[in-house]
């Protein structure tokens, strides 16, 4: 086992990923740049995995730590617990997957009541020496101890309200109140946890890196890794730094830079810097902060920015964000700290970004030479594409036309609109959104722990915090909309009510469960619903989907029940149509009454009747599918329902059909019984339906070829493929067959021109994969069905899966990802199975994936692993598909 390396080592680069994770990485590889980055070294991830199983620390670790500590010392002249000139530490988290602001950092380690009088006389400030003092106290309460953050607030904010400035921004407070704030902390350590704050300065080091190293298994840490997908079977590094203090005078401050702007992808250095500050200030969303350049600023303001206040080190901090970018080959994301004017970079990772700026960064950096188009389409996280398809808030012409004003106006962090309903707690918004309520998530700041309210909320505010802040960052990873720093909001928790205090308007007290809209483009906050528009769109999209078709191997369809899906599809770039569900064009109610009618009809004359009003709808519908996709693949599976969902069930619905029939109710009743089952999902659905139902297959197919004559004598190419569903016997395919060919002889009297038809079938259970050989003996093309297949294989009913499947994963851990999200192993082994036999019996059979996985990255790679021809995938998908299928064959 390697327990650390120093900052300055060479190692390979993936191993140095994987052993001291992305943090640490970026610190080596800025040493190596040259960077000015404060000494240190990395307790490693083997020893990380070490400490998660056994709850001790590796043997010789204690030594190596020892001796680290001691080149520190020499490097920079300064000693560890040394009350003349003591030397401070960080204690920093990071995993081999960056996960912002989820797991714990501790600063100022080393400080004690022996070494202040050191740092006092080493700065000549002892306003600074107590706040580093204060600031260990808390961070070490809060991760060390378990303390709720809440309690230091309260102290400080009390503290503040008795001198008769309850607003007064912290570094305003004098040194007889920093002093009395250190008391209070430490009083509070000991009354808490029952034991004071350790002055030993080695039990504060190894308190720090222990709960630095648990902090992957806290609850907001687990919560993000199962929102992003990230496997447990890991653990984080621990990085020990030497500190530089942004919290020295009016010359030292910290900030964040992106090289571009997140939100945009415009090439533009953007981000926000604090004086007089340490950098959780900044992140953490506590203090609203200065831009960091004057561009950012608002008129009159420039010198409230880094680079007017201090222009030297406003410099310097533009030229690493170069050196960064140019040698990453990607936008970065950097935190930093001047201390006395000189700057330190602290980290550099990849930004996140919004899918918007992700686009337009990948085609910009193709343009400008730093990426190949192969390189740009890997950087672009294809599940993100979604949110392109994001709603936006009318414009402010056409609001103001309707005399509509925002009631409040903070700094635009993540684009995007939203409305929904107020709440002030996380699990509070958890809660709603399970019962169906589309929430937007109040906070005076977001911390780490929020995490899971602002996953499940449409958007985000927060009265305090910047650009950069927590809650910014983590809403743009998550593609939600939301408005930060917006200073005339005041939430009162007690009450739970929220008021907004804008000069230009009345102030407005509203309560929980009110309703809010938000734009996070402008930072526009609105009292009310307001009605969602289409989004804009990113004009890059075009050209990166050109790439991305050049680059994938499998054909890309969509999900379209409509003729107007079907338009849409092919504005997203679809080529044909993967899946036409039938069953859905009946839910209107006057089809779904001519279904029941069919259904319960005792005379053949009467069902007829029906079927053919069912017939004309459907050739009209399937008629202007045709004319949509101009010749492109349209395949149609015929109906696959369980028929007891089509039933009439309250009692006006059963009376109409017993008068549309001539019936009594008790006969309707008693009809209705014939298809009642025990359990619909796996009984009469699908192709037995429709071999058994008489008539009713006959006219879905004689609506199809209807539809395609009409199409084809008006010089429209029709290509159909018809697809057969729950098929477990062959006999089914040589059955349903026999009556596609009968009902072509109908139709057709000739042979048409401009026509195709193929028929395939679904692959959806265990038997049919067992007999793909037969089966493709009588079939022109396999559709695996992903959503049926994975709940025959896994013995899961989809319906009722939310039952306990959120418990194998969020508590119990048994599962990282939802299988009828992302194709479960053992059903890509089943396909496995499936094709190699479809393709033994008949070579060059086409196959493909359709249902819910089929617009999954990652079940698209499975695909691709495959061999299969194409995927299906849901409309809003479809961008992200095409992306995701050309990703996986560069792979």
């Amino acid at each position: 086992m390697t327990l650390l390396y120093p900052l300055d080592a060479e190692l390979d680069p993936d191993v140095r990923l994987r052993l001291l994770g992305t943090k640490a990485s970026g610190l080596h590889e800025m040493t190596a740049l040259g960077i000015p980055v404060p000494p240190g070294f990395t307790i490693t991830t083997e020893v990380g995995e070490s400490f998660r199983e056994t709850g001790e620390w590796p043997e010789g670790l204690e030594t190596a730590v020892q001796g680290a500590i001691r080149n520190l010392e020499r490097q920079l002249g300064r000693g560890y617990g040394d009350p003349n000139d003591p030397l401070l530490v960080s204690v920093r988290s990071g995993a081999p997957i960056s996960m912002p602001g989820m797991m714990d950092t501790i600063l100022n380690v080393g400080v004690n009541e022996a070494t202040i009088p050191g740092l006092v006389a080493k700065h000549g400030n002892e306003w600074f020496a107590l706040d580093a003092y204060r600031r260990l106290l808390q961070m070490y309460g809060t991760v060390v101890r378990g303390i709720g953050s809440d309690r230091f607030q309260f102290r400080l904010a009390e503290l503040k309200t008795q001198r008769g400035q309850p607003r007064m921004a912290d570094s305003e407070l004098p040194v007889s109140a920093m002093r009395e704030l250190v008391s209070d902390f430490s009083s509070l350590i000991e009354e808490a946890s029952g034991s004071p704050f350790p002055q030993d300065v080695e039990v504060q080091l190894w308190d720090a890196v222990r709960a630095v190293f648990a902090s992957w298994d806290n609850q907001r840490a687990i919560r993000y890794r199962r929102i992003q997908g990230i496997a447990e079977g890991i653990a984080t590094a621990c990085t020990v730094q030497a500190m530089v203090f942004g919290n020295t005078g009016a010359e030292s401050g910290s900030g964040v830079a992106f090289t571009r702007n997140p939100s945009s992808g415009d090439k533009q250095l953007y981000g926000e810097y604090l004086p007089t500050a340490q950098g959780e200030d900044v992140v953490a969303g506590s203090r609203t902060p200065w831009p960091l350049t004057s561009t950012g600023a608002a008129p009159g303001k420039e010198t409230m920015t880094l680079e007017g206040a201090s222009p030297e080190a406003f410099a310097l901090v533009s030229s690493y964000c170069e050196t960064l970018e140019r040698h990453f080959g990607d936008m970065q994301d950097i935190e930093f700290t001047v201390e006395n004017g000189k700057p330190y970079v602290l980290q550099t990772r990849a930004a996140k970004r919004t899918a918007r700026a992700a686009v337009r960064v990948a085609v910009h950096m193709v343009h400008e030479g730093v990426l190949s188009k192969e390189q740009a389409l890997l950087r672009v996280d294809a599940r993100s594409l979604e949110q392109l398809l994001q709603a936006r808030l009318p414009s402010d012409a056409d609001l103001a036309a309707r005399g509509i004003e925002a009631a409040a106006t903070g700094l635009p962090a993540s684009p995007g609109a939203a409305t929904g309903r107020i709440v002030f707690h996380a699990d509070d918004a958890v809660r709603w959104a399970a019962e169906g309520q589309d929430v937007i998530l109040v906070r005076p700041e977001t911390s780490a722990d929020d995490i899971h309210g602002m996953k499940v909320a449409k958007g985000v505010v927060t009265a305090a915090g910047g650009m950069t802040s927590h809650a910014a960052v983590v809403a743009r990873g998550l593609g939600k909309c939301c408005v930060v720093g917006c200073s005339s909001l005041q939430v009162d928790f007690r009450d739970k009510t929220l008021t907004l205090r804008e000069p230009s308007t009345e102030t407005r007290l509203l309560r929980e469960g009110d309703l809010l809209s938000l734009d996070g483009s402008t930072g526009k906050i609105y009292a009310g619903a307001l009605d969602l528009m289409a989004s804009a769109t990113v004009e890059e999209l075009a050209e990166l989907m050109i790439w991305a078709d050049e680059a994938r191997r499998m054909r890309v369809y969509a999900e379209a029940d409509t003729p107007q899906a079907a338009r849409a599809a092919l504005s997203y770039g679809a080529e044909g149509v993967g899946l036409c569900r039938t069953e859905r064009m009946f839910f209107a109610p006057k089809r779904l009454f001519a279904m029941q009618c069919a259904l319960i009809a005792m005379e053949d004359r009467q069902r007829r009747h029906w079927l053919a009003e069912l017939e004309r709808a459907q050739r009209e519908d399937f008629i202007e599918i045709f004319e949509a996709m101009k010749g492109r693949p349209v395949t149609i599976r015929l109906l696959d329902r369980a028929l007891e969902e089509l039933l009439p069930e309250d009692e006006p619905s059963v009376r109409a059909v017993a008068e549309a029939l001539d019936l009594e109710l008790p006969e309707v009743a008693k009809a209705s019984d014939r298809y009642r089952e025990t359990n619909p999902a796996f009984g009469h659905r699908g192709v037995r339906a429709g071999l058994t139902v008489p008539g009713l297959y006959d006219m879905q197919l004689r609506a199809m070829l209807s539809a395609a004559r009409e199409c084809t004598e008006r010089g429209v190419t029709v290509e159909l493929e018809v697809l057969i569903p729950m098929v477990a016997f062959t006999s089914e395919v040589v059955a349903l067959r026999e009556v596609l060919d009968r009902v072509h002889a109908e139709v057709f009297t000739s042979k048409p021109k401009g026509f195709v038809c193929r028929v395939g079938t679904m692959i959806e259970l265990p038997r049919s994969c067992l007999i793909a050989d037969e089966l493709a003996r009588h079939a022109d093309f396999f559709s695996f069905g992903g959503n049926d297949l994975t709940q025959t294989v896994l013995g899961v009913s989809r319906e009722d899966a939310n039952r306990f499947l959120p418990l194998y994963r969020n508590e119990l851990g048994l599962l990282v990802g939802d299988p009828f999200t992302i194709l479960d192993p053992r059903v890509v082994e089943m396909m496995r199975i499936a094709l190699e036999r479809g393709h033994a019996a008949r070579p060059g059979l086409v196959a493909g994936l359709c249902g819910d996985q089929g617009g999954s990255p990652a079940s698209i790679e499975a695909c691709e692993r495959l061999g299969l021809d194409f995927v299906s995938a849901p409309l809003a998908q479809l961008p992200g598909a095409r992306l995701a299928a050309a990703q996986a064959r560069i792979r």
